[in-house]
């Protein structure tokens, strides 16, 4: 579904770029909402408090993700300093970006599970598969950034509970982190999407059991 049919179709096409900019814009933005809601208004004052997908998307980021599967949006600023909580404030903006991500996925396989069973639509209705591919986002969204290297949100919370005794660490983190990244990408990839494809079954498992 994800491969040679993406280039059969330009539809199939088309509908999976706009499952990654929904995806992208619901990520950022929820970095956004979790700093405003804690007192800052970085974010805000720099306009990404909002669902406009033109300012989060970042071009080359989202060329990236839609031709080899991964890529980024334009980061969320914010303030640590101006959070309420100081000692956790910034490992919950991080994870705001991947739980509402995988929140998302949720909510869309039980939409497809509804949709199923009133409209009794086939897998190859456009809006169906407009709303895997949702799913198939988001949760590589949620799984990708969840590693703990920069520049992804798994490094803040990972920097949350080690900064104080491994600033080394941190620091080579920093420095080193955007190779191990890259390294990952291309010799980890597909363990990446594997565990995505394993959260997809068993978020679907979980919807649709006792239906199949």
């Amino acid at each position: 579904m994800f491969g040679t049919t993406l280039l059969e179709n330009p539809i199939y096409f088309f509908l999976w770029a706009l499952a990654i900019v929904l995806g992208m814009t619901i990520h950022e933005f929820s970095h956004a909402l979790i700093a405003y809601w804690q007192g800052d208004r970085t974010a805000e004052d720099a306009g990404r408090l909002t669902l406009n997908p033109i300012k989060h998307i970042d071009i080359f980021g989202f060329l990236l993700l839609l031709l080899i599967g991964f890529g980024w949006a334009k980061p969320t600023p914010f303030n640590p300093y101006n959070l309420k909580f100081k000692r956790f404030g910034s490992a919950l903006v991080a994870l705001a970006g991947p739980i509402s991500n995988l929140l998302v996925a949720i909510v869309i396989a039980i939409a497809i599970r509804l949709v199923e069973i009133t409209l009794q639509l086939p897998s190859t209705n456009l809006m169906m598969i407009f709303f895997l591919y949702l799913i198939h986002i988001n949760i590589l969204l949620a799984v990708f950034n969840c590693i703990p290297i920069p520049p992804l949100d798994g490094s803040k919370v990972l920097y949350t509970f080690i900064f104080e005794k491994y600033p080394n660490v941190v620091l080579w983190l920093e420095r080193y982190g955007t190779f191990v990244l890259l390294g990952l990408i291309f010799f980890g990839g597909g363990i990446i999407q594997s565990i995505v494809s394993t959260i997809y079954n068993w978020i679907f498992n979980i919807v649709f059991w006792g239906a199949l």
